[in-house]
């Protein structure tokens, strides 16, 4: 077994843990000390694998078993990780979603599934039993503290200590499915993702290539998955205070506390996260000497974040924006030091937000833009070589292949080359003549105008650099093909909206490509995604704009 392949697998992790078994696995707050800052636990390598082993054991017993679709609403903490390895363990297929689509939404995707068994909290239990009907196949339940008034054993109840060693297991196969997670619907409808074992596999060893291949050390997680990964890599993984549904209002103090404390190495998340950890270190200047890489993703991290990080922190550390999805992540990065050389600059002038090189085995192509399916390449390729805006197209071996549901999402998001699939991202873009990715904004919130499409990064990047605005969105209002191009103003606090709009009008003067924008209404707070709280809900906003429109009438 070559040395990829053990960090890819499985009984990797329990090699871990036999090899350094008093190494802590998970670092998660538990309670708060005197001065007010959280308290904090911790779980060794040993401990978790043990525990993931007695919790499989009781589902195997349950009848759970390889291939089981098992739904798991669990908040991030050492609990949810002893139960997603005890499922992938036996080979069952965990299903997770972000309860904070909204309830309703959650178990109309959640039916689809058709889900045997359930692990989660008591409030997701609760609309378990509230919607019986929709989770009629359940069979097997674990509840994740205390039980109200539905049957079946509690994870206290299981116990952390395995009675016997689970003999049974069968050898799982790279395109076996290994987990099935939602996209959060934030720009279109909510998709069920398979990921293969392969998949899991290729973004272990994609993550571990990011971070220069060096010994796995401590990493702040602020994402389930990201956790995943790190476990099977030998980190020590740090969970700041944070509800998920809510990232953006994480204190940053805490984060501040938990990577001098735990002399975190590495840490990944969104820019919900990091611009408010920015803003803070610049008013409480603190040295952070451990702290060797910063990964963002989610969304695209403002270049005025990147460069302020590299202010604030060592002068060696690396800030990585990173661009990825559910169904393929990571796709792409870039480094800082090569960013801020005149990308950024390029990017002012209304080229697009360039998000680095493919990673690692990872191949980008370009469609001519259609919202319609495509069945063969030759029917929309753009040519390597043409600078053209495209919707950007990537294969390779973390990129999910398939949905599970719905079935239609199959023929509008995945395209066959042979036996390769390639997954088509709803993403706009061009690619430069070094292969650097330069992203442009979603397919689906581009403005068609009778003039012609515009793309929401692209034009946005050229007004963003105004003085007193914190931020501005791209939208369209009336017909697709004769919109009205309008710019949605987010201004920062105590700036001057007369003054500000002014300027805008005045930079929209200096470029042919946004010229046709004349309306900047401004508005006192933009919408955000759910798991993020970053990506800005354009769609919400154009019918914000179109109703202004109408009011001054």
């Amino acid at each position: 077994m070559s040395t990829a392949t053990y960090w890819q697998t499985i009984d990797g992790f329990r090699k871990l843990a036999r090899a350094d078994p008093q190494r802590a696995a998970v670092i998660y707050p538990d309670g708060k000390r005197a001065d007010g800052l959280p308290d904090y636990r911790s779980i060794s390598y040993r401990e978790l694998d043990r525990w993931s082993e007695a919790i499989a054991e009781q589902l195997t017993r349950s009848g759970v078993v390889s291939g089981t679709r098992t739904i798991v609403l669990v908040l991030p903490s050492p609990e949810l990780y002893a139960i997603l390895f005890a499922l992938l363990k036996i080979g069952a297929v965990p299903v997770v979603i972000d309860p904070g689509m909204g309830i309703r939404r959650m178990v109309h995707c959640l039916r689809a599934v058709r889900a045997e068994a359930f692990i989660g909290i008591p409030a997701a239990h609760a609309v378990r039993v509230l919607f019986a009907r929709s989770f009629r196949q359940v069979r097997t339940t674990l509840t994740v503290g205390r039980r109200w008034f539905w049957r079946g054993p509690t994870l206290r109840s299981v116990g952390r200590t395995p009675t016997s060693a689970l003999t049974d297991r069968v050898p799982a196969r790279p395109d076996d499915v290994l987990i099935i997670g939602f996209t959060t619907g934030s720009t279109g409808p909510a998709k069920a993702v398979e990921l293969t074992h392969g998949n899991l596999a290729a973004m272990v060893e994609q993550v571990h290539a990011a971070r220069g291949r060096t010994e796995p050390d401590t990493s702040l997680v602020t994402l389930p998955l990201v956790g995943v990964l790190d476990l099977l890599l030998g980190s020590r993984c740090v969970l700041p205070p944070l509800i998920p549904s809510k990232v953006g209002s994480t204190d940053p103090a805490h984060v501040v506390d938990a990577i001098d404390r735990f002399g975190v190495r590495t840490m990944f998340a969104s820019p919900a996260v990091l611009i408010p950890l920015l803003e803070y270190l610049r008013a409480h200047p603190v040295e952070l000497p451990s702290l060797a890489s910063v990964f963002s993703g989610g969304a695209p991290v403002p270049d005025w974040c990147v460069a302020g990080l590299r202010e604030v922190l060592r002068e060696d550390a690396e800030v990585y924006a990173g661009y990825g999805s559910t169904e393929a992540l990571p796709m792409s990065t870039i480094e800082s030091r090569e960013l801020l050389d005149g990308l950024v600059e390029r990017a002012h002038r209304g080229e697009g937000t360039c998000i680095g090189r493919p990673a690692d085995r990872v191949e980008v192509r370009l469609l001519a833009i259609t919202d319609d399916p495509v069945a063969q390449w030759a029917d929309a390729e753009i040519p390597t070589g043409k600078r053209a805006v495209g919707e950007l197209v990537v294969a390779g071996p973390n990129v999910s292949t398939r949905y599970y549901w719905p079935e239609k999402a199959n023929t509008a998001g995945k395209i066959a080359d042979g036996e390769r699939i390639w997954h088509r991202t709803g993403d706009l873009g061009w690619i430069d003549e070094v292969g650097r990715i330069w992203f442009c904004g979603r397919k689906s919130q581009r403005v068609e105008t009778a003039h012609g499409p515009m793309f929401t990064v692209q034009v946005e990047q050229v007004f963003n650099v105004v003085a007193g605005v914190s931020r501005t969105a791209l939208v369209g209002v009336g017909p697709a093909g004769a919109q009205r191009p309008v710019l949605c103003v987010e201004l920062e606090p105590g700036a001057d909206p007369v003054a500000a709009q002014t300027r805008l009008r005045t930079r929209a003067a200096e470029f042919d490509t946004v010229a046709p924008i004349v309306d900047f209404p401004i508005h006192p707070g933009f919408p955000v995604d759910i798991r993020h709280n970053a990506k800005i809900g354009r769609e919400e906003l154009a019918r914000w704009a179109a109703k202004q429109e109408d009011g001054q009438r």
